[in-house]
């Protein structure tokens, strides 16, 4: 127990002293003072402290040597508090005013990547995500043979895959509200946005499904047009998936579609 009480007032000493010194740089009317231990702090890994001092004094060295270091280290600093919005504004900060640093590079990855982070879950508003692609596509557009080019490949086909997801959950969801004429049209844009998506054969048979449901409870002025919709819907459906898993299930409203059809024309 003497031993703790004695580590501990180590630490405490040390604390109190290491806080009595950064108030003394804080009050300091020389920003080199302030730059050269925000430098230290920075390799310290005390992004805290950092951030303080850099704020302080970069408004009034902006321009200079000293600012440009200093501006991409008050980014890194934000980064490594896992303050990404923060990151990601001073990335872009430092590669509008110091378009020519040696750092543009990296800061302009940087920027994206920390948009990036930001990006949440599928299930909820994908904004940040598309900002992040735009700014990641960007990089490699202007950047392609940057040792960051892979890395924001791969980080695109990631993100690129999570807007696929949240984009076939609004197809499933158009469905169940039974919201026909507009899930009809989200069914449309999903193909084309993601031509090659795995979930293009479910949506082809949400297509049917939903044209078939449409028909139904449109008024019987426009059934007939309706149900030759489903099966036009079916025939492009089981050519290009022939051996669907769903086919049976697509079969199935096609054969209503027809029987409907023919309704119409045993009454004329």
């Amino acid at each position: 127990m003497r031993e703790f009480r004695i580590f501990f007032l180590l630490i405490l000493a040390a604390t109190v002293v290491g806080c009595t010194k950064f108030r003394k740089i804080q009050k300091s009317d020389d920003w080199k003072v302030k730059y050269e231990a925000a430098l230290a702090y920075y390799e310290e890994a005390d992004y805290h402290r950092t951030i303080l001092l850099l704020e302080d004094i970069l408004p009034i060295i902006r321009g200079t040597e000293e600012a440009e270091l200093g501006s991409f280290y008050l980014a890194y600093s934000y980064y490594y508090q896992k303050q990404y919005i923060l990151s990601a504004h001073h990335f872009e900060e430092f590669v509008r005013i110091y378009g020519r640093s040696d750092h543009v590079i990296e800061a302009t990855y940087m920027n994206a990547y920390s948009l990036y982070l930001q990006s949440p879950d599928y299930q909820l508003d994908q904004t940040v995500t598309f900002d992040a692609v735009t700014a990641m596509q960007k990089f490699i557009n202007r950047y392609p043979s940057s040792e960051y080019a892979p890395e924001a490949d791969r980080i695109i086909d990631d993100m690129q895959q999570k807007l696929e997801k949240k984009a076939y959950e609004q197809c499933k969801l158009y469905y169940k509200l039974r919201r026909y004429k507009s899930a009809l049209i989200v069914y449309d844009n999903f193909a084309k946005d993601y031509p090659d998506s795995d979930y293009n054969e479910e949506v082809s048979l949400l297509r049917i499904e939903t044209s078939y449901d449409y028909a139904s409870e449109s008024i019987k002025s426009r059934q007939q047009e309706r149900y030759k919709e489903t099966i036009d819907h079916y025939l492009k459906f089981i050519d290009k998936y022939p051996n669907s898993k769903f086919l049976k299930d697509a079969e199935k409203f096609y054969a209503n579609s027809i029987e409907e059809i023919t309704k119409f024309a045993d009454s004329n």
